[in-house]
């Protein structure tokens, strides 16, 4: 009797073991498969010529190159990169389809009513590709010199406006950081892109505005505008004599702009893991590394764990930006 109840457990526990391993074996199958299925999708959540365009287009061929298959790169633009990501979303989670994603990422949560995903549940990042500092330049005709010239006004009551590339953008959540921080008040002036943000700075419309260095390189080279001041913690290349706002006065500021690859949580850890890998020898390569560091961007890259580190803790600080300024999407 009790080597028949023996041999039963024993046909029982190989009976579990057989069901477990033929329920891995078609997804070890479907990720040694990958990605020979079907080119691979990066969708920019922005439209053409911005700097999620560019990072997009920088990565997609060397990435092509290291996977032996073609990969795309498709502009879903529309409500700061929710419209893209969530076409992400939607699309099969079998690692033919990554989200290329910029700061508003970390803002959209709590901005946007009803969401159509939640931010750090239902995406995994793949990696950080990289930060910037947004700079706050000024008209070179108007009466903002210095960065010091702009907090004196902006304690005097002054009506000092500023321009951002839209409301609820980071540039935005920076200056309204700032000025609760130092009891400053700041006049917000939204504009529907950089393009048209630049316009109106460079033709001394708005007597201030706050970009990353990609959007207001150009112009400062051609001397239209004028930078005043970084929101990184230490001063950038590109303008090694301009002062940090932390060290202009006030220390610990910092605002850095950011892109990031994510993938649909759903998708295989095998894959997550291989496009890490992939993603980083991206960003190690000289030439994607030269083009990126041309943009204003310092490389990041580093683990899946690192860039959710860095995404979750965006997320949490300006939504309590958000929640105390009261600030609305437009």
């Amino acid at each position: 009797m009790a080597l028949k109840f023996n041999l039963s457990r024993a046909l029982n526990s190989k009976l579990k073991h057989l069901l477990v391993i033929g329920s891995i074996m078609p997804m070890l199958a479907f990720a040694q498969a990958w990605p020979t299925k079907q080119p691979i999708k990066l969708v920019a959540v922005f439209p053409p010529g911005g700097s999620v365009d560019q990072v997009s287009r920088i990565i997609a061929p060397v990435l092509s190159q290291q996977l032996g298959q073609s990969v795309i790169v498709e502009n879903r633009g529309g409500a700061s990169g929710v419209i893209g990501t969530a076409a992400v979303l939607s699309a099969p989670a079998d690692g033919y389809t990554f989200a290329v994603v910029f700061d508003t990422h970390g803002v959209n949560q709590s901005l946007m009513p009803n969401m159509p995903y939640d931010s750090k549940r239902d995406l995994v990042p793949l990696i950080l590709v990289g930060t910037s500092a947004m700079v706050l330049t000024s008209n070179v005709a108007n009466e903002y010199k210095t960065f010091a010239d702009v907090v004196a006004a902006a304690k005097a009551k002054k009506n000092v406006s500023f321009g951002t590339i839209g409301n609820g953008s980071l540039g935005h959540l920076a200056m309204a950081l700032l000025g609760k921080n130092a009891n400053l008040d700041f006049n917000h002036i939204p504009y529907k892109g950089g393009g048209p943000l630049m316009t109106d700075a460079v033709a001394g419309h708005v007597p201030l505005a706050m970009g990353t260095v990609f959007l207001s390189k150009p112009h400062i080279d051609n001397k239209r505008i004028r930078p005043l001041a970084v929101t990184s913690l230490k001063r950038v290349p590109e303008f090694p004599e301009i002062p940090t706002i932390a060290e202009a006065g006030f220390p610990g500021f910092e605002a850095p702009a950011w892109w990031a690859l994510l993938a649909s949580s759903k998708t295989p850890p095998d894959i997550v893991k291989r496009m890490n890998e992939e993603l980083n020898k991206v960003l190690q390569n000289p030439e994607v590394a030269q083009k990126l560091s041309a943009q204003g961007i310092e490389l990041s890259g580093g683990s899946v764990e690192k860039a959710k580190t860095f995404i979750d803790k965006q997320i949490d600080t300006w939504a309590k930006v958000v929640r105390d300024n009261g600030i609305k999407p437009d």
